[in-house]
């Protein structure tokens, strides 16, 4: 579901990351950004909103663009995401930009929109198809799922094929190569399913909901601990409690959480479930340094199939 505290959002660096002429040059090591570019730095650019997306669009694009990531240090909190000018420098200069969308990461339009980009804006939320159910909201983290990587791998290809056409067949083989390795990752997946298939699970937030229904396990979280988890607000006290009641009664077989983003509360129903001796599989929202997309996702899903006994 989509958050209300607007995931990733600017804090109030953003007014200076939009008035360039009056605010020096930041320091996006500060905030969890970094540049990963090629030695194509002056040619065909491409600007990801996080490292996630940073990683398809250097699997696609090889040496023959540079490739810089917003957000990239696994260790920062992306909901707390500070803009610097640098950012904007970034974006002005892109050939191509890919964003989640879905409400994950405004600041890119406003970043986009400041920068007075030309680029040609692949959302990653659009790409998917996806639509909120008509009972609830949308699951906006759609990297989880691999179906959704895979469409976005193809839009990439063909828009740097169309800005370079002399590197078609590089980024045409490159994107050959990355789909085989998503192969390797739903492999993994329908492996695993007849083990996971209905096992009961829990989560701090519905980050990895796309790949949990992907092994068929059955998510019990109250909903409204997981919203307000998200929207960063209390959980009701009722509900907190029928939440930790999911450990100690042996409801759930693990417990999912976003390591990220973490509070009181969270670490209160992390504690129940060490202390009743329920699997705790943390995930992230960034690729932990020295990663990529498909080892990545890998591991999430031999770390979750283990929990749950697959």
């Amino acid at each position: 579901m989509p958050s209300r505290r607007r995931p990733l959002a600017l804090a109030a660096t953003l007014t200076c990351a939009l008035a360039l002429a009056a605010c020096g040059g930041g320091d996006d090591a500060a905030t969890g950004s970094a540049s990963a570019a090629s030695p194509a730095a002056d040619g065909l650019s491409v600007v990801a909103s996080t490292n996630v997306y940073g990683s398809i669009a250097s699997a696609i694009a090889g040496d023959a663009a540079s490739v810089t990531s917003i957000i990239s240090d696994p260790s920062a909190d992306p909901h707390s995401y500070e803009a610097s000018t640098r950012t904007q420098l970034e974006l002005s200069r892109a050939d191509v930009v890919i964003e989640n969308g879905g409400g994950y990461d405004d600041f890119m339009e406003q970043l986009l929109s400041a920068a007075d980009s030309k680029a040609v804006v692949l959302d990653a939320v659009e790409v998917s198809g996806k639509q909120a159910p008509a009972d609830g909201e949308l699951n906006e983290h759609v990297w989880y799922d691999v179906a959704t990587v895979r469409a976005l791998a193809e839009r990439v290809e063909a828009e740097l094929a169309q800005a370079a056409p002399d590197d078609a067949a590089t980024f045409a083989a490159n994107l050959a190569t990355f789909q085989t390795s998503l192969d390797g990752v739903q492999q993994r997946i329908d492996a695993a399913r007849p083990r996971t298939q209905d096992q009961p699970v829990a989560v701090t937030e519905p980050v990895p909901g796309y790949l949990l229904d992907a092994l068929g396990a059955r998510n019990v979280t109250p909903e409204e601990f997981s919203e307000a988890v998200e929207e960063e607000s209390d959980v009701p006290v009722d509900v907190l409690q029928e939440t930790l009641a999911l450990f100690s009664g042996g409801q759930v077989r693990a417990l999912v959480h976003n390591e990220q983003t973490t509070g009181p509360q969270t670490e209160q129903v992390l504690r129940a479930a060490q202390e009743n001796g329920v699997a705790v599989v943390p995930v992230t929202e960034t690729l932990p340094e020295g990663e990529d997309y498909a080892t990545w996702m890998s591991a999430n899903v031999d770390a979750v199939a283990a929990a749950l006994g697959a």
